[in-house]
């Protein structure tokens, strides 16, 4: 193993030609990570009907991917107490990862240090250094988290209220634009924020975690954009947006600076970013454009039972089902992106000859933690787009012949220029449902649980899963590979 990635089990089933069973359309859910699918497929089907490894690993993924903590937590117990002898030593590893994450989620960071150390125990005789590295990356991460209380929220009023401004960056004639946070301090001291809900960590700079006192912990991440760069961890013992204080916040110190002047001035503008990790622990917020402000509810709502329509990707990015010219797609939700945003290969293929007569050819370069990379792409005008049953026309957006650069793990990267052509957008962390609103005028842009009990297979034939057919599909790991900023281009 090169290095620990967080993974889902992908199972190739042969599919006939007659109705498909409902273990063959979970399995072909998990494959495809049409995580709504999945969560559709396993509620509507008696339990009986279903594989019972097949039940409890759809429970798994289903809380993990759709931010069900309460669901996935005791699931990912069962399949590792149950099913830990059949795993293979890969998904092992990673289930007992996926399982760390969502007991952080609840706070519970020391018993999610305690199930990785336990795996890794388990395990250490059949790892290489890179992986022994890797997981005592998370036992690390963990062990220093629980010396404190991470994200503490507190209302100075009954309603939290974050006031914004929405700021130029870069060359006037781009006409690029952020979201910076207004009435901030860290630590009692005035911060200028970018907010990113394309971000799947909080970052600041070496020299403002030192100018606003952070604490560093002893733990370290990795985070990814056009390359990659490792950052110490630290902790802002208060952070106050608007009328919000919220308590012991772990930032990423690391340096975006680059060997590129022009790129610089871009990534100057995210010296502090708040992005989808705090958002999770503030439960509900709406972004009103109109009005220039954040409003999240005192008092958190309760799961209503409704169909999510978004998910986590691997990278801890926001995802959304929607439809650009009247093609449905992963849509990444991204107020990092200056721009309107971005279409990968995948729309280029399917609207190569709408692509050519109708968009203009064009090189940009994008900056991003790690480098500027050029990619020749094309810009095309006045694409119809719905998020969250809401509808907009973007005037251009910029379709990359090949993979994203930034978005290799969905097919659009909708951008912020793109966003404020929708009045409001309420991101109900809860049910997990991002809903939109058009705008009234046109706009410009538990801590008792053990430890599952580990039982690893020493023979070398074939594992349960490898007698089913099974294959391992590996993801970037959320909170080792967190997405790195994403500015327009230079």
């Amino acid at each position: 193993m090169q290095k620990i990635l967080l993974s889902l089990i992908a199972f190739v089933l042969p599919l006939a030609n007659f109705a498909q069973t409902t273990d063959q359309r979970i399995a072909k859910a998990m494959n495809s990570g049409d995580w709504f699918a999945l969560d559709s497929i396993y509620h509507a089907a008696p339990k009986d009907s279903i594989m019972p490894f097949l039940e409890v690993y759809s429970r798994a993924l289903i809380g993990n991917r759709l931010n069900r903590p309460d669901i996935s937590i005791p699931a990912f117990g069962e399949l590792m107490n149950t099913y830990s002898s059949e795993l293979d030593l890969s998904n092992l590893l990673n289930a007992s990862v996926m399982l760390s994450m969502d007991l952080s989620k609840v706070g519970n960071n020391a018993k999610a240090a305690e199930v990785v150390a336990t795996t890794l125990d388990a395990t250490r005789q059949y790892l290489d250094s890179a992986a022994i590295a890797g997981m005592q990356h998370y036992i690390d991460l963990y062990t220093a988290l629980a010396e404190y209380t991470p994200y503490s929220v507190s209302f100075t009023a009954p309603e939290g209220s974050i006031p914004f401004k929405i700021v130029p960056v870069g060359k006037i004639e781009k006409e690029a634009f952020l979201m910076q946070l207004d009435k901030s301090t860290i630590n009692g001291k005035s911060a200028t924020i970018t907010f990113d809900t394309g971000a799947g960590i909080n970052i600041i700079s070496d020299s403002l975690a030192r100018h606003y006192d952070l604490t560093p912990i002893n733990a370290r991440h990795t985070v990814a954009g056009i390359g990659k760069r490792q950052g110490q961890l630290a902790i802002a013992k208060e952070l106050a947006i608007g009328n919000i204080i919220i308590r012991d916040v772990p930032f990423l110190i690391i340096d975006l600076s680059l060997d590129n002047e022009e790129a610089n001035k871009y990534t100057d503008c995210f010296n502090i970013i708040l992005g989808s990790e705090l958002m999770l622990r503030l439960n509900d917020l709406t972004i009103d454009f109109t009005n220039r402000c954040i409003t999240v509810p005192s008092v958190a709502p309760t799961r209503s039972g409704v169909a999510a329509n978004m998910y986590f990707s691997p990278q801890m990015n926001l995802i959304t089902t929607g439809e650009i010219h009247n093609k449905k797609m992963q849509i990444c939700i991204d107020t990092g992106d200056a721009s309107y945003g971005s279409l990968n290969g995948a729309f280029f293929k399917d609207y190569k000859d709408y692509v050519l007569a109708n968009a203009q050819a064009e090189t940009i370069r994008m900056a991003g933690i790690g480098g500027v990379k050029i990619s020749e792409c094309y810009r095309l005008p006045n694409l119809s787009a719905t998020i969250g049953d809401a509808h907009t026309v973007i005037p251009h957006i910029t379709v990359n012949p090949d993979t994203s650069p930034l978005a290799p793990d969905y097919e659009c990267n909708l951008g912020l220029k793109s966003l404020m052509l929708f009045g409001k957008i309420r991101f109900n962390m809860i049910d997990f449902t991002v809903t939109a609103y058009p705008p009234a005028t046109s706009m410009l842009v538990s801590s008792k649980q053990t430890p599952p009990t580990i039982r690893l297979k020493h023979e070398k034939k074939p594992s349960f899963l490898q007698s089913l057919g099974l294959v391992t599909l590996s993801v970037a790991n959320g909170l080792l590979n967190a997405n790195a900023p994403s500015p327009p281009d230079l």
